[in-house]
């Protein structure tokens, strides 16, 4: 009671300090063009393949729903981190950010990341449907349940990320003000805290913990039961296609998981120097999606050109019309 009456009657901090990256002190206006040209190419890349998924009638099964979703997540992810580090390597103001603006930059960020969490285990499911169970396909995953399970990974990471959320901001916090990090996440907020912090980094552990190991179990299942399905196809070229479709996928799910790992379950390594990871799945992912997406699939390549060809000959076409 004492304790809690010593924190009432200390101010509480209005705003927080972020101290950025390791080493982009240094070469403050060369890393403002490096993370300006990586944002540039993660917007257009993912807006192009939205884009051309929802206006290519050659796209419309759930795979490729579910993939303008993932595009939408990655230019979101992507928005609520690089801007606030590119101000900041700008001037000292940007690197100030609110109390409330710290909050709602935790809270987009799990959110946007929970959802795709989810999602890449939704896709994972989809797949297990087109290549095991081939025939029913085209009945279970109608566009009424393809449209519930996008909704609802939308739904639960929104509700998972205001659980983090509030409480995390629901201790008080009265300095120090500076976060040993490039954004407001929740280990590097946690340390600022006024109280002790222990149940907040057990329940996120264990929430966190579960529910990405979780969506990694069902990933891992659902490609045990795809490996053993497409072994079973007599020619090639079947095997071949039922892989391209998956890898793609795969490549991304490794990239998504391997990096959160060294940081959530390690909440006391955070620092500048412990922003790798993080940079890794929160600014290199959303820019390389795109890129292994088109690379993998030959139908987006071929509606990627159908839309360059059209909008090239739509200027020309006008003038006779």
């Amino acid at each position: 009671m004492v304790e809690k009456i010593q924190y009432l009657n200390q101010s509480m901090v209005s705003h927080f300090f972020l101290e950025g990256l390791m080493y982009t002190a240094e070469h403050p206006g060369l890393f403002f063009l490096l993370f300006l040209l990586v944002y540039s190419i993660t917007v257009s890349g993912n807006l192009l393949i939205l884009l051309t998924v929802g206006s290519d009638p050659h796209l419309r099964s759930p795979m490729y729903h579910f993939l303008g979703h993932l595009s939408f997540l990655d230019a979101c992810l992507s928005t609520v981190t690089v801007p606030k580090v590119m101000a900041g390597l700008l001037t000292l103001d940007g690197k100030v950010i609110s109390f409330q603006g710290c909050a709602l930059q935790l809270y987009c960020f799990h959110f946007l990341a929970s959802t795709e969490c989810f999602l890449y285990t939704v896709m994972a499911y989809d797949r297990y449907l087109a290549i095991c169970q081939p025939l029913h396909y085209p009945v279970v995953m109608n566009k009424r349940v393809c449209a519930g399970l996008a909704g609802s990974t939308w739904a639960i990471g929104a509700t998972h990320s205001a659980i983090h959320t509030s409480l995390t901001f629901h201790l008080p916090y009265c300095g120090p003000q500076r976060i040993a990090y490039f954004f407001c996440d929740i280990p590097p907020v946690l340390k600022l805290a006024c109280e002790d912090t222990t149940i907040n980094e057990l329940v996120m552990l264990a929430n966190i913990g579960v529910v990405a190991a979780g969506c990694l179990i069902l990933i891992v299942i659902s490609y045990v039961f795809i490996v053993a399905a497409v072994l079973r196809i007599r020619t090639a070229e079947g095997r071949r296609r039922a892989f391209s479709t998956c890898t793609a996928h795969l490549t991304v799910v490794l990239l998504y998981y391997m990096p959160p790992v060294c940081i959530y379950l390690q909440p006391g390594s955070t620092g500048t120097g412990a922003g790798a990871p993080a940079v890794f799945y929160t600014i290199v992912t959303p820019m390389l999606n795109p890129f292994i997406y088109t690379l993998r699939n030959k139908e987006v390549k071929r509606a990627l050109r159908r839309l360059v060809c059209s909008s090239r000959e739509s200027p020309a076409s006008s003038p006779a019309s």
